[in-house]
């Protein structure tokens, strides 16, 4: 009679760590919060809000995104290679975009506040950007061919430098904000006019729609930093760009969401909380437009939130993780 062996012990997965598979695509919607609660400060001086409500989203928002951000940067510190391979897909490289844009918007936050800090966070948020653009770059050189096709999403890479202009104004440095304005317009130009072109040639996938959201950014931006800037004239007519681009997204918002909500939701986010803000800051609350300014905002604050939400509740357990092919460490 043979004797039998014991049974090896059951194999121990270990269970995933702080940060282990944190997904870049939660940074988009973190800047909505961002633009929301600068949209907010700008009404407390235009309609004669109460502040209390632009420092109650900024805080809660600038927590939330420290969290983020150190959940996200306990992923490269255990393996730096994740965040190469983060950038490898379209999801990652505007989420980790958005990260670093979002630091130039904490940086926008403080400048009432703690000037000499804000100086400090904008000069690294700069940085960091000018280092996500270069990674990004060389991934898309060193993938296929078909990676290199020209997406909204790039305005958040070559173009959000832009922000910087905000927060630059918000400092008193105007003459920074007129340079990064006017050094913006040509890659943002070059963004949409390839864009342009490529809509008339071939349709995008319905899952990858709300990503033409991001259209209307640049052109908000340029109107909040011409006006910081004393640019008038010039925040007029970027307006008026902002107002046609924000036009045809509303028009064609069924075809938009045809494929349900999905994480790139995030898109429409700061887009749309821009816009708003734009609207404030050039209407200064006065007549027709700044009524339809207020009715904006109102809007972005019921919608931004909500998506901000939905997206973030995917992250426990993985599900936004497995839906942006974020790499784990």
């Amino acid at each position: 009679m043979t004797t039998r062996r014991p049974l090896p012990p059951p194999l121990e997965i270990p269970q995933p760590g702080f940060g282990r598979r944190t997904p870049p695509a939660l940074f988009p919607p973190i800047m909505g919060l961002f633009g929301l609660g600068l949209g907010w400060r700008a009404a407390a001086g235009a309609f004669g809000v109460t502040p209390a409500i632009s420092d109650l989203i900024l805080g809660a928002t600038s927590v939330l995104f420290l969290f983020t951000l150190a959940a996200y940067l306990a992923k490269p510190l255990r393996r730096p290679v994740a965040l190469m391979e983060d950038l490898r897909v379209l999801p990652g490289r505007a989420g980790l975009s958005a990260a670093s844009l979002c630091l130039m918007l904490f940086a926008a936050v403080l400048a009432p506040l703690a000037s000499g800090l804000a100086t400090g966070v904008a000069l690294l948020a700069f940085a960091v950007h000018v280092a996500v653009v270069i990674a990004i770059v060389v991934t898309l050189l060193r993938g296929p061919e078909e990676g290199r096709v020209v997406t909204p999403a790039f305005h958040l890479s070559f173009v959000g430098f832009i922000i910087g202009g905000v927060a630059a104004n918000a400092l008193g440095h105007h003459d920074i904000a007129r340079w990064l304005l006017w050094a913006n317009l040509v890659p943002a130009g070059v963004i949409w006019g390839l864009s342009a072109r490529q809509l008339t040639r071939q349709i995008p996938p319905p899952p990858l729609r709300p990503l033409l959201a991001i259209h209307l950014a640049p052109a908000c931006l340029f109107t909040i930093v011409a006006h910081g800037a004393g640019l008038a004239e010039a925040a007029y007519a970027f307006s008026a760009l902002a107002a046609a681009i924000f036009m045809a997204l509303v028009v064609s918002a069924r075809w938009l969401t045809v494929a349900g909500f999905s994480p790139l939701w995030g898109a429409f986010t700061f887009p749309m909380a821009a816009f708003a803000t734009a609207l404030v800051t050039i209407s200064d609350g006065r007549g027709m437009l700044g009524i339809i300014a207020g009715l904006m905002l109102v809007l972005a604050t019921l919608v931004v939130p909500l998506i901000t939400f939905r997206v973030f509740k995917l992250w426990p357990g993985g599900k936004l993780a497995a839906k942006t092919n974020a790499a784990e460490a």
